[in-house]
């Protein structure tokens, strides 16, 4: 499916457009978190980093061009860095309860 030039920039208008909505609404939504729950919601938002690796697999797998591969590899590679950064800060916040 072919779609014209201005369809096109229209699609990417929108998404550039939910995408800077996203940001506002989530830095507004984290800056509202007190520090003391900063780390216990951190932990718990690990899992949905797997959600994002598995997202990132399926558009490395599209192969629609090499630029689809590059950038699925590039957020593989960012969302295992964010849920193994995530899992040893809960590991060392957990370890601060434990008995010695």
């Amino acid at each position: 499916m072919i779609l014209a030039e201005s369809t096109v920039i229209e699609l990417f208008t929108n998404n550039l457009v939910v995408f800077v909505l996203a940001m506002f609404i989530g830095f507004e939504v984290i800056a509202k978190v007190p520090p003391i729950l900063h780390t216990p919601l951190m932990s718990g938002s690990n899992a949905i980093s797997g959600v994002t690796i598995v997202g990132a697999l399926v558009i490395a797998g599209l192969h629609r061009g090499w630029w689809s591969e590059i950038l699925g590899f590039l957020a593989v590679v960012f969302a295992m860095i964010n849920v193994v950064g995530g899992y040893a800060v809960t590991d060392r916040m957990l370890a601060m309860f434990r008995k010695r």
